[in-house]
């Protein structure tokens, strides 16, 4: 447990990341590692593994919070032999746990997808890790090797890596897969899932690096153990990556269920002398929070309820400097840089989005220009086949209805009202304005 003040960090995925050369095989084994793994393959018994797994109540982590234990029951009741594919692709805007995961521990997250391949009767594991992640691949490549030379990883189960495109969209699992077999990297229309049919037509297990990692303390303390940390209905702990204007941005593991004031003052608060103005709490597809809603409790029910969702638990906190239509236009960019083109109207409406808020944030908005944004976003997530539509306009959508008074200042005075420059850590930087285009 660390923390500062009254709030502490409950450390399950992360436990023990600070050790020297945890990622190295004999400090990980001498603290227990692959324990679980040995147990497991000991007995024998992979039904007993899913059903522990089911109980326990752990969702996905990378953002759709999926029953985990639903998905491997469907994997292995499916026909044909498994794979087991670790989504290491992590892409989202202020995402950046399941990078520190692999680089510092990754033979908790390979003793993860070993028990899923024992669990699902898989003979290949496969990781899909960014591009980009070099250390992080090593890193895994190494704890491979290690395993292999210690006969962790028997003969019959095959482990491999791949370098994923930089393609925001190969961290959705159909592309991830289109990818994997060489294609250009488009989402498929579902059914057939991937548990089903999936990597080369055969039912493929597709969990995040998060997930996977928490399986050995699952199945090596159980489910009851499990249930005793967060909340009833979403049970155990979330990796929360904080980022933005706060005092210590980086990653924290928390009970699901902690109040957002509470993680934010693990991260030290808002930069001295600001104000919080708002808080995208799970990922840039996550409706905006305002200061009146600190206290809610980051789990899916609350949120939920808030108006919002849990996500990726990328928590990006903006203080009262930032533009929220420069906000919205900057998400705007990265979703239109960042769709397929598959679907028209994901193609087209989050390239209008962008240009209309560029247009409006550098002066030459219109009066219709709001009533205009709303009919996109309605009309964007029509017709997607992935959920990429849908997230693109959600940033829009929520800084309109928390924040329309700036939007309508931006209109009124033909500018951004607020300065343009802005300081962190006692820098100032200039706001360079994008190129607007289309």
């Amino acid at each position: 447990m660390t923390g500062t003040g009254t709030v502490t960090e409950c450390r399950v995925v992360r436990d023990g990341i600070d050790v020297p050369d945890i990622h190295r095989f004999e400090t990980y084994a001498a603290r227990g590692g692959y324990e679980t793994l040995r147990k497991c393959l000991a007995a024998g018994r992979p039904e007993e593994v899913i059903e522990t797994v089911t109980a326990s109540g752990l969702t996905g982590r990378g953002g759709a919070n999926f029953p985990t234990g639903l998905k491997w029951r469907t994997v292995r009741d499916s026909p044909g032999t498994a794979y087991v594919v670790v989504n290491g692709k992590e892409s989202e805007p202020g995402a950046f746990k399941d990078r520190e995961m692999m680089e510092k521990l990754p033979h908790r997250v390979l003793e993860g997808a070993l028990i899923a391949a024992h669990a699902v009767g898989a003979d290949e594991v496969v990781f899909f890790i960014r591009g980009a992640f070099k250390k992080a691949y090593r890193r895994i490549a190494q704890a491979v090797e290690e395993a292999e030379a210690a006969g962790i990883i028997g003969d019959g189960l095959h482990v491999h890596l791949h370098k994923s495109p930089e393609a925001y969209i190969c961290g959705e699992e159909t592309a991830l897969i289109e990818a994997l077999e060489g294609r250009r990297p488009m989402p498929r229309g579902k059914p057939p899932y991937p548990a089903v049919k999936g990597f080369k037509g055969r039912p493929t297990l597709v969990n995040n690096v998060e997930t996977l990692a928490n399986v050995p303390g699952i199945v090596g303390r159980g489910a009851e153990w499990y249930r005793g940390l967060g909340t009833p209905e979403a049970p155990g702990t979330r990796v929360f990556c904080v980022s933005g204007l706060v005092r210590r941005p980086g990653v924290y593991e928390c009970e699901v269920g902690i109040p957002l004031s509470g993680l934010l003052e693990l991260a030290g608060g808002v930069r001295e002398g600001h104000t919080l103005k708002a808080v995208i709490p799970g990922g840039t597809s996550t409706p905006l929070l305002t200061p009146d809603q600190v206290h809610v409790a980051l789990s899916p029910k609350a949120l939920q309820a808030a108006g919002s969702m849990l996500g990726t638990a990328s928590v990006i906190v903006y203080d009262e400097t930032v533009c929220m239509v420069d906000m919205a236009a900057n998400l705007s960019q990265f979703y239109r840089d960042e769709s397929c083109g598959k679907c028209t109207p994901c193609r087209d409406g989050t390239q209008m989005l962008y240009a209309l808020l560029t247009r409006i944030e550098h002066g030459g908005g219109e009066p219709d220009d709001l009533d205009r944004l709303m009919r996109i976003c309605d009309y964007t997530p029509t017709g997607s086949v992935c959920g990429l539509g849908v997230g693109a306009v959600v940033p829009v959508i929520s800084a309109l209805k928390h924040f329309r008074g700036e939007f309508e200042a931006h209109l009124k005075l033909g500018r951004c009202p607020l300065p343009r420059r802005f300081e962190v850590n006692g820098l100032c930087f200039p706001v360079v304005p994008p190129t607007p285009s289309g």
